[in-house]
């Protein structure tokens, strides 16, 4: 008799493909970003293609912006969508590429590490999610903060030699164009130039004529609109009148990048009459004696910016702008704060039609939105990436984790919140407005 063995059917499991993307950092000028982003894009699909248990998840690309920045546009995003589970892996060329600052990439690193995701770096041959990976990184990313520094060192080096010798190293500005280490005059921005100069000088402020200009569909040389410390820059610019201030600002350092005004840490160097003036050195100084006699008969000191919990969070979903903290009727017992748009506050609704919204209204959705009675700035900038103003009578708050709640809201009528006292004061006042009528 044959004995029969019974074998189980096998069920295949589907294997589940990791979603991988790629972080790189373009070269600057349009073509080159183009052509560089176009041939990593190829790479990369066909890179991540022949793994037959990985699926392409998009490429994330910053233009020519330094390593050692975290405030990096895409390299935020990238890491937006990392919160939002939406990518298992991350490749990128080189340590260099993704952060030059030791404490940057350790930090980002680790948080990808606590939420899963593994990080490949392919010139090292490194996973962060090896039980090695931080230990390579530590070291190698110390060698490429130093790289950094001393790549840093050299172009200081190379732009204060410069300097010395009465060359700018840069030409950004309306009216001219750096070319070989000279500035050379653009005949069809001169105009615009005058007229600032010429506005100023006839009784202008700077809000006039930043709203002259942009009403008149005038444009900055990056673009933008105009702004009152635009203008501010461009009547007290010494390079209109011929001349050059050289090393005004310096950076403190290479990692933040910051710049910071020369009050006499480092020499400064002055070059007169080094490149065709568009506005005369009578009518500069006239202007420069003008600033002066304003800033005297107006007595304005510049008060430091206070922080107020919602600043820098609420943005305008009509214009992108965001939105400001003032008091509406001040100076009555109706005085109130609100947040308003920029765009609104400063040019008026026919420019944005937003809302403004009281902050009572504000603190009280928000803290419904995380669940607290008591909210302060720590726990905001933990929880919270933006609050977005969508239309009227709606916010958006969008967290940390991607996640983003919507509420209404509607604001108390005034009548509402009146007591007994100003109901019959108001009674009177129309009483009394009744009897002048009559007579």
């Amino acid at each position: 008799m044959r004995k029969i063995t019974t074998i189980k059917r096998t069920v295949l499991q589907s294997v589940q493909r990791k979603r991988v993307a790629a972080y790189a950092r373009v070269s600057s000028g349009k073509d080159a970003m183009l052509h560089s982003l176009s041939a990593q894009i190829s790479y990369y699909n066909s890179y991540i293609g022949k793994r037959g248990d990985w699926e392409f998840s998009g490429i994330y690309a910053d233009e020519a912006i330094t390593g050692t920045k975290d405030t990096r546009p895409e390299f935020q995003r990238l890491l937006e969508d990392c919160r939002s589970k939406k990518i298992d892996i991350v490749i990128t060329k080189s340590i260099t590429r993704l952060a030059r600052n030791t404490v940057t990439l350790l930090q980002t690193v680790r948080e990808l590490k606590l939420i899963g995701i593994d990080v490949y770096f392919e010139k090292e041959n490194i996973h962060s999610l090896s039980t090695d990976g931080e230990f390579m990184l530590t070291i190698l990313a110390s060698y490429a903060q130093e790289e950094s520094r001393s790549v840093s060192e050299n172009q200081k080096w190379r732009i204060r030699k410069m300097f010395a010798e009465g060359r700018p190293n840069t030409g950004n500005m309306l009216g001219y164009r750096l070319f070989d280490g000279k500035l050379y005059i653009i005949p069809e921005e001169t105009e615009i130039v005058k007229d600032i100069f010429d506005d100023y000088l006839s009784g202008m402020g700077p809000n006039a004529i930043v709203k002259k200009l942009n009403d008149a569909g005038i444009y900055t040389k990056s673009g933008a609109e105009w702004c009152k410390s635009t203008i501010h820059k461009m009547l007290r610019n010494e390079k209109y009148s011929g001349d050059l201030l050289l090393q005004k600002t310096f950076n403190m350092d290479h990692l933040s990048k910051k710049k910071q005004i020369n009050r006499g840490e480092l020499p400064m160097y002055q070059v007169i009459d080094s490149h065709e003036a568009i506005i005369d050195k009578v009518t500069f100084a006239k202007v420069q004696f003008e600033i002066e006699r304003r800033a005297v008969k107006f007595c304005y000191k510049p008060q430091p910016k206070k922080q107020y919990l919602f600043t820098s969070l609420i943005c305008c979903g009509q214009c992108g702008k965001h939105y400001l903290r003032k008091q509406a009727n001040a100076g009555s017992k109706y005085m109130k704060p609100i947040w308003i748009c920029a765009t609104f506050n400063f040019r008026g609704k026919n420019s944005c039609p937003s809302q403004q919204i009281p902050e009572s209204i504000l603190l009280e959705k928000t803290a419904e939105v995380l669940g607290t009675t008591e909210l302060d700035m720590d726990l905001l900038k933990k929880s919270i990436s933006k609050i977005r103003i969508p239309e009227h009578n709606r916010i958006e708050y969008i967290f940390m984790d991607g996640r983003s709640v919507e509420v209404m809201w509607e604001n108390p009528s005034r009548r509402e919140s009146w007591d007994e006292a100003m109901r019959q004061a108001a009674r009177e006042r129309k009483l009394s407005i009744d009897e002048r009528r009559h007579k």
